[in-house]
């Protein structure tokens, strides 16, 4: 009896802009074979950032595109894009890059893209994330991460992970914690993904041939 076709290993880039935690933990789940993936490269739009020194030393290829060398951003997203292609990438992971994609590259990815954004969304698009959680007198913040489309942090939900506020808190200590759901959950639903359990369709997010709601995963 002959055994089923393994799932073929997903091509990953990851996007960046800084620190690079949650590139961190998405490099130690290839490398634990948690994701059926391999990472080949990182773009970020600043030089000089520890995420890319964390990826030259997993052995991943880098490369910069700075803003201030493309004045407008159909030209960047063109050299972001034709760097991808090179690399055959099969899926494209946000992880804190602080910059707002054309919806021609948004487009060409199509349900290959995901983020991750320090909010429970729908609320709170943007910056300042806790600062304004904080400001409004919530009693609980998180993380969602979902697909990317052309409005500002708002594709399809796949998966929220929640975190309580306390009375005494800071936007800091907020940001603490959610980053820890960050560094479990985000590696998590790339692994779905290169397990082809995720899709994008009929602008909603997809798990195992269902539907999921609003808020993803995580609904109550």
């Amino acid at each position: 009896m002959s055994l089923p076709n393994p799932i073929p290993s997903k091509r990953i880039a990851v996007l960046i802009s800084g620190f690079g935690s949650n590139l961190q933990a998405l490099i130690d789940a290839c490398n634990h074979c948690y994701i059926n993936a391999e990472i080949v490269l990182v773009v970020s739009n600043k030089a000089r950032v520890k995420g890319l020194t964390r990826a030259a030393e997993a052995g991943i290829d880098t490369a910069v595109i700075r803003a201030q060398e493309y004045p407008e951003r159909i030209d960047y997203d063109r050299a972001l894009a034709d760097l991808l292609a090179d690399y055959s990438v099969d899926l494209v992971v946000l992880a804190g890059f602080m910059r707002i994609l054309s919806t021609d590259f948004v487009n060409t990815y199509h349900g290959r893209m995901l983020n991750i954004h320090p909010s429970l969304l729908p609320k709170y698009p943007g910056l300042n994330t806790h600062q304004r959680a904080l400001d409004n007198g919530d009693k609980e913040s998180g993380c969602s991460i979902h697909f990317v489309t052309d409005e500002l942090d708002g594709g399809p939900i796949i998966l929220q992970a929640k975190v309580p506020i306390f009375a005494d808190d800071d936007a800091e200590r907020i940001a603490q914690r959610v980053n820890s759901q960050e560094l479990t959950s985000y590696p998590l639903v790339v692994k779905w993904f290169c397990e082809n359990r995720l899709i994008m369709r009929d602008k909603k997010a997809w798990l195992d041939n269902h539907p999921l709601g609003p808020n993803g995963y995580a609904a109550e």
